[in-house]
């Protein structure tokens, strides 16, 4: 099988570094590990008490992420981050000590369900800034909060904003300045003291190492940063966080030299994905190799390799075939076999797509 190799202790280290970060900064954090897909090894692997200890709280989009958390560490304090479909609100007050909302009727469904089980729910409302995903209308924020504030068992803790995430608003000074603004607003209002101000993801952390987020913005969800080394803002390296956290293997399982442009008549009945070809190649050949994996494990566009002579050819729902050229190296050797394994670096969304597949191993490797 194919297999997804984890450089765990790394990973490790990033999380106990942006918690030094934050610490220094006088900001409070969740880890999201939405990218394992409640994994229960890499929960396992990777949370152990030293690396959390300084982490505000483990957060997910998926209920059945949450219920792993619960299962491998029942005192971890965990986020749901996304708001709740109303139907689930039930589970959300189970597994998630705290929400991201941004629609009064779920909430008091999370209120209602609270109120059942006995408990106090806690929520951050979440302020639409631009980006036009999740988040309660700005004209609208006053009334909401009214609303919120008088139901039993929720607890709001906090106002926050998602950006950067789909049309990829920028998170800069005046956006988070908004934000800041409008706790002050709602504190003044209702006499409530909201304890976080949650101003994104790891796309912020630029912002916050050049000294130019308002104080108030006190609560940070980054998952990216930690398993991944980089700040999304511009795709680079973030401060001295480990970048090769994952690598990603494909075996070989048929090497043959095969002509460049298929043979036949070409209908609209295949299932998969191909590279264009020029007619005037109908008589060119190159070798080409077959890997053990599909787009039921990974899309292409999220792995790439280091190797300038390997490029695309097509891809079915289990396998992907790939054109080597010549095969072989600048002394004339052979490079590839039928049984090596062929290196890509996967992206974040391969790396979530390739642990969500049951067809591919997972290794976890402790070197740093």
């Amino acid at each position: 099988m194919a297999e997804l190799t984890i450089y765990s202790e790394r990973i490790k280290q990033n999380i106990k570094s942006l918690s030094s970060f934050f610490k220094a900064n006088d900001i409070e954090w969740s880890l999201v590990t939405k990218v394992f897909s409640g994994d229960k090894t890499f929960l396992k692997t990777i949370l152990t008490k030293d690396v959390i200890e300084n982490v505000n709280s483990v957060g997910d989009s998926r209920l059945t992420s949450l219920r792993n958390l619960r299962a491998v560490n029942p005192e971890i304090r965990t986020i749901y981050i996304k708001p709740p479909a109303e139907i689930y609100a039930d589970e959300v007050v189970k597994y998630a000590d705290i929400s991201l909302n941004s629609t009064l009727s779920t909430i008091e469904a999370l209120n209602a369900s609270a109120k059942k089980q006995n408990m106090v729910h806690q929520i951050i409302i979440m302020i639409e800034l631009g980006e036009l995903r999740e988040g309660v209308s700005r004209d609208n924020i006053l009334s909401f909060y009214e609303q919120v504030f008088n139901l039993s068992n929720i607890e709001v803790i906090g106002i926050g904003s998602n950006l950067g995430c789909m049309y990829g608003v920028e998170p800069t000074y005046d956006k988070l300045m908004q934000l800041s603004l409008y706790k002050e607003l709602i504190s003044a209002k209702f006499n409530k003291q909201l304890k976080y101000v949650s101003g994104g993801t790891s796309i912020t952390l630029p912002l916050i190492e050049n000294k130019i987020v308002p104080k108030e913005i006190n609560h940070f969800r980054i998952g990216e940063a930690v398993f991944f080394g980089v700040s999304p803002l511009e795709n680079k390296p973030f401060k001295n966080l480990h970048t090769e956290t994952f690598e990603f293997y494909a075996n070989i399982i048929e090497l043959k030299k095969k002509k460049l442009v298929p043979d036949g008549i070409i209908n609209e009945a295949n299932i998969g994905h191909t590279t264009n070809y020029n007619e005037s190649d109908v008589q060119e050949m190159s070798y080409k190799a077959i890997l053990d994996v599909g787009m039921l494990d990974v899309d292409k566009n999220d792995i790439e390799t280091d190797d300038k002579d390997i490029s695309f050819v097509g891809i079915t729902s289990d396998m992907l075939v790939i054109d080597v050229g010549t095969n072989k190296d600048k002394s004339g050797n052979i490079k590839y076999k039928v049984g090596d394994k062929i290196k890509f670096k996967p992206s974040y969304m391969g790396v979530a797509r390739l642990l969500s597949s049951k067809f591919i191993d997972k290794v976890y490797v402790t070197d740093i």
